[in-house]
């Protein structure tokens, strides 16, 4: 057995954020001070007594609502490695302010390992458990956990206001950013870290996943905003990485949906459920507080908003490694399912082709709706010109047609949405009456209680139901209403691509919304292909109609 003067005598110092806020004496710069003068007393009060062998233990910027902080888990250890004889602590709140577990501790844990706990400040030690000073621990350990708890609300509470007034809550600035220094609570631009920003933007814009630009970015040996903060010496508590020009994938992701980029303020973006649940959840976006304007956008935001359509449009790569210029875009017309990309490494480029998804050899439920790749550009390339010709030359006749189409369009389906809004408001009025009659009818004791519990659950789901209905009619009214205005807004994309030489990825994501492959027509004998492109913001442009009735 190992002997007692070979045990450690454990001395544990805590100090947490909210503790050094509250230090009024030295304040947030009295950190070392406050360690320091814990541990000058523990060391004194051992030597007093002549524990044997000291060993500090120290959790300096820990709170005491949990347990999970490295200089208490290493002591924890030793504690249960039988190498503790005694622990002593400042008081009882630096053992920690969660009252149930720090009683487990005290009167469990250390009890089972035979180790003497002392709390020097409190009068408290366990070698004598009928002293009237450990009779009244269990009450200190209560207003310790009281304590947390208030300095908790207190500091929700100012968190919330801030919140509430667009002030940002988060302490680390969006890579691509800088602080104010003539006010922290406003951004600026930094104008090196933008760029690599945008360009994360522009391949997306292109068609490439996070993991290609991931690895683009890697192999141009650009620095990862890690690496990129410590170099220019940007405080940041993400760790430092072995090679600083490794991106992970996640960080991609980060940046191509964070919605700050577009010039807004978001708060409210996580939340915990307590002091003791640190674990951040994600807040529904519903219920985030946005505030507009409020610093300078790296990038647009309808660039930003097809950012987040192109990454709905996920799609795997090839075994190949091959990717198409029109990846995720690309539909059956008859059945509406995506068509998939078929390429080999044996096939030249103008074989690679595509299938619709639902075509089995003739065993599927659609037919296959073959298109061959390099066909498909010059379809769409050829129709993409005619367009940009036309509404660049034409543009007042563009505009009249397009809006009274989709005048019609807009009118004939927000009637048909009001139409069923009206229904589904009106049946959730029924459903609310419905709830409170069978609830008197328990009362007056007409249905039982389970029979009351199924009705009132099933009129709780077919409400549920009906919000989301009423949420999606809601915002296609909304979309519909505003056709006139992406006119306007695709007028303005088209004119970019005035002097556009050739077919681009940027170009295609930024015009077309999708291309929908017709079933091939060979009643004249030849085989010919037709294609639908859907543009962004207006739909379908009958180009050739509009082009005819301009020239007569």
């Amino acid at each position: 057995m190992q002997r007692a003067t070979e045990k450690i005598t454990a001395l544990y110092c805590r100090l947490s954020v909210e503790d050094m806020k509250d230090d009024k004496n030295g304040g947030k710069g009295d950190v070392s001070n406050s360690i320091q003068n814990q541990k000058m007393i523990l060391l004194q009060y051992a030597k007093e007594h002549r524990f044997p062998n000291p060993t500090f233990f120290v959790d300096d910027g820990y709170s005491g609502t949990n347990y999970d902080r490295p200089g208490f888990q290493a002591m924890l250890s030793e504690i249960e490695a039988g190498n503790v004889a005694v622990c002593c602590t400042k008081d009882l709140s630096r053992l920690g302010r969660n009252s149930s577990l720090t009683g487990l501790y005290i009167n469990f844990t250390f009890p089972k390992y035979g180790v003497r706990y002392i709390a020097i400040n409190d009068h408290f030690d366990t070698i004598d458990p009928n002293s009237t000073d450990n009779d009244v621990a269990g009450i200190k350990n209560w207003f310790n956990e009281f304590f947390a708890k208030d300095t908790s609300r207190k500091i929700r509470a100012v968190q919330k206001a801030k919140g509430e007034r667009g002030v940002p809550l988060t302490t680390n600035v969006p890579f691509g950013y800088l602080k104010d220094p003539n006010d922290k609570t406003k951004w600026i631009v930094d104008e090196a870290a933008a760029q690599v920003v945008k360009r994360i933007f522009h391949l997306c814009m292109e068609g490439r996943g996070p993991m290609q630009i991931a690895k683009l970015l890697q192999e141009e040996k650009v620095l990862n905003p890690t690496a990129y903060k410590r170099r220019v010496g940007i405080k940041t508590p993400s760790p430092e990485t072995s090679d600083p020009y490794h991106w992970n994938t996640n960080t991609v992701v980060h940046i191509l949906e964070r919605r700050e980029y577009t010039g807004c303020t978001v708060n409210f973006k996580t939340y915990t459920n307590s002091i003791w649940d640190k674990k951040q959840r994600d807040t529904p976006l519903e219920k985030q507080a946005v505030f507009y304007n409020t610093h300078p956008a790296i990038i647009e935001q309808e660039i930003f908003d097809k950012v987040q359509e192109i990454r709905q449009q996920r799609h795997r790569r090839t075994k190949t490694g091959k990717s198409s210029l029109f990846s995720g875009m690309v539909y059956c017309a008859d059945c509406g399912a995506k068509m998939r990309y078929c390429t080999t490494n044996y096939f030249e480029k103008r074989q690679d082709h595509f299938v619709c998804a639902n075509y089995r050899s003739n065993t599927g439920s659609c037919s296959a709706h073959f298109i061959r790749a390099v066909v498909l550009e010059d379809l769409v390339w050829m129709h993409m010109k005619t367009v940009i010709f036309y509404v660049t030359r034409y543009e007042k006749h563009f505009r009249a047609a397009m809006e009274h189409r989709l005048r019609l369009s807009s009118e004939e389906k927000i009637c048909a949405s009001i139409k069923r809004l009206e229904q589904a408001q009106r049946r959730m009025g029924e459903l609310d009456r419905l709830f409170i009659r069978i609830y008197e009818d328990n009362v007056a004791g007409k249905i039982t209680d389970e029979r009351f519990s199924m009705m009132s659950q099933s009129y709780e789901d077919e409400q549920a139901q009906l919000k989301v209905v009423i949420q999606t009619l809601q915002q296609d009214i909304e979309v519909q209403e505003r056709q006139i205005e992406n006119l306007d807004q695709f007028i303005q994309r088209v004119h970019k691509y005035t002097d556009l030489q050739e077919l681009t990825p940027y170009a295609l994501r930024e015009l077309v919304k999708a291309i929908y492959i017709e079933a091939p027509d060979k009643s004249s004998g030849k085989r010919r292909q037709n294609i639908r492109i859907s543009y962004d913001l207006v739909g379908f442009i009958p180009v050739d109609e509009l082009i005819k009735q301009e020239t007569a």
